[in-house]
């Protein structure tokens, strides 16, 4: 079957489903959790996979009437069986399979292609003892898998490659991820392996350039010399390129990413509308106007072909509402709405926010002031600009914007007060327009009630934004100890109004314990390690990129307790941007 140009591609993840009744207080939303499965009984797990069907059908039927025409499903190794598995697995692979071909319907009779994601390379132990180190032998692997994939499952049109990012180090399943390809060499050589099966089978191969920082194709997200050898020579009609639109994760405050200029091979743009850094849909945090801007910067890019939307999948925190099914969160039902709009059809986000259901024509100017206000509040006050308006670097990363939040946790003590002293100038200017931004929380709450909107959300967006506004004082005014004070009040008025089982409560962790380096030694490494551009210095490549790997392992392996637990614990760890 030969393979074509391929058509526009207007995807969005479909993973939601499978969370459903899902009890664990932090979930990994990168992944469906596989391991849920393994606890059931047959007649429990037939059970569930029901009700994911019923909730399936809603979610595709809403994702096809909004005008996508794809999902994306984990994920290849669950659904394809190999000898060098162990026999358990396989078993478990199989009853996998059959669970998932009624859901593969389902998206198929709603008008909607099936891509399956995968890592490369995810491993059992059975499979690593086999493969061994050898990269031929785990590509020739990879190029079986394909294979079988598209002769057992026709109906799937094509597989969307992850190679920049593993498994986080709270996965405990069947398959474990790691970062397999290291060089821009060994992505090209993967390429060339697995292309001529998808050229075959007239299917797509989506491959991401999303990366962490670790190795040598560390960078392939922005720099162009990545990209181009790590795709030199490579011209398959198979081969579509999957972008996020900054140099960085879904962040606000980023350049668009340089790499969509480098390539003609056709490219789709990643994005986020369920926002895992901001709230993840439990208050308004609106994309529109940011999306808007990136795509009217995209029209001179070659060859963009679609979106790949991600309304659930991404990050580590609580938060728990499910895009388009029970429970739903409005606010990323209207980013996911606004952004297909935008980049589908053209429109101006004014205009997409018409076309949304529930939104009236005679409160339209509502709506619009509503999303407005709310972008501002979170890019005024969520970031800190002063911080985020700077493109700092370190080593192979970009580093992101925000500081202070991270995913379901705000932090606040002296490491980050020194950090924003450095770079954030004017202070008591920064503590002006968070107040300002604040401000504006309760034109939202009047506005949210004229539009039917639920105007809870922004009761709870007033009283955690309220927490960051106080910080900003602590941040930039000398410490003393009624600042302590007012901070342990307002942490105690937050959490007995959102208690700990509450499912969307932010945690507040307070240290004002002295950072122990002095203004000036960190001013120095600052000064130094951090770039304020993303080309390297002959300094970054002798020193930062060589000698801090060796640094952080000794660091690491005598002192532990220097690295943060959270930086430790969560997603792949820090140890990642030192590889």
């Amino acid at each position: 079957m030969a393979v074509t140009a391929p058509q526009p591609i207007y995807l969005v993840d479909a993973i939601g489903p499978f969370f459903k009744g899902y009890d664990r207080v932090r979930v990994n939303w990168s992944k469906i959790p596989w391991r849920r499965f393994r606890k059931l009984s047959q007649a429990e797990r037939d059970s569930l996979f029901e009700e994911i069907a019923v909730d399936m059908k809603q979610f595709a039927q809403r994702a096809a009437a909004t005008g996508f025409n794809a999902v994306s499903l984990d994920d290849v190794p669950h659904l394809v069986d190999h000898e060098g598995y162990e026999p358990e697995i396989r078993d478990r692979i199989s009853g996998y399979r059959a669970a998932f071909l009624p859901l593969i319907r389902i998206c198929r009779d709603a008008g909607l292609e099936v891509y399956l994601t995968m890592d490369v390379m995810s491993w059992t132990p059975a499979l690593r003892q086999n493969l061994g180190n050898s990269e031929r032998s785990a590509n020739q692997f990879m190029t079986e898998l394909v294979e079988r994939l598209f002769s057992g499952l026709p109906e799937i049109a094509g597989v969307i490659f992850r190679i920049g990012e593993g498994d986080g180090l709270d996965v405990k399943d069947d398959f474990a991820s790691d970062l397999h390809l290291r060089t821009p060499a060994m992505v090209n050589r993967f390429l060339r392996a697995v292309l001529p099966v998808f050229e075959r089978q007239g299917r797509y191969c989506i491959f991401r350039t999303w990366t962490v920082g670790a190795h040598h194709v560390g960078d392939l997200i922005w720099r162009h010399a990545t990209l181009e050898r790590s795709l030199t020579g490579i011209d398959s009609p198979a081969l579509v390129l999957s972008m996020k639109y900054g140099d960085s994760d879904f962040f606000r405050y980023l350049n668009l990413n340089p790499n969509f200029f480098v390539t003609s091979l056709p490219k789709i743009v990643e994005l986020q509308t369920r926002r895992e850094y901001e709230g993840a849909g439990e208050f308004p945090s609106y994309v529109g106007r940011d999306y808007e801007q990136i795509s009217a910067e995209l029209e001179a890019a070659p060859n963009i072909i679609g979106i790949m939307a991600w309304c659930q999948t991404g990050g580590w925190h609580p938060f728990r509402r499910l895009t388009w099914l029970e429970g739903s969160s409005v606010w990323t039902e209207i980013n996911t709405h606004v952004a297909l709009r935008i980049f589908k059809h053209g429109e101006s986000a004014e205009t997409a926010i018409s076309s949304f259901p529930g939104c009236e024509p005679e409160k339209l100017a509502a709506w619009v002031e509503l999303l407005r206000l709310s972008h501002e509040v979170v890019t005024e006050l969520l970031y800190v600009r002063g911080f985020a308006r700077q493109s700092l670097y370190f080593r192979r990363v970009r580093i992101p914007p925000i500081i202070g939040v991270y995913w379901h946790t705000i932090f606040i003590n002296h490491s980050i007060k020194k950090v924003l002293s450095h770079f954030v100038p004017n202070g008591e200017a920064c503590i002006r327009s968070g107040y300002a931004a604040l401000g504006k929380i309760d034109r939202m709450r009047v506005l949210a009630g004229q539009c039917g909107l639920p105007e809870e959300d922004i009761d709870y967006m007033k009283h955690t934004f309220g927490i960051l506004a106080l910080a900003r004082e602590y941040f930039f005014r000398p410490f003393d100890n009624e600042m302590q004070r007012r901070l342990k009040r307002a942490k105690k008025a937050y959490k007995k109004l959102y208690p700990r089982n509450t499912r969307f409560r932010y945690a507040v962790k307070l240290d004002f314990k002295p950072f122990r380096m002095s203004r000036g030694s960190l001013g120095w490494f600052l000064d130094h390690c951090i770039r304020q551009h993303p080309t390297y210095r002959i300094s970054d490549r002798v020193f930062f990129i060589q000698f801090l790997s060796l640094a952080y392992r000794t660091v690491k392996r005598r002192r532990p307790k220097m690295i943060p637990k959270f930086a430790r614990k969560s997603a792949m760890g820090i140890d990642a941007i030192f590889r």
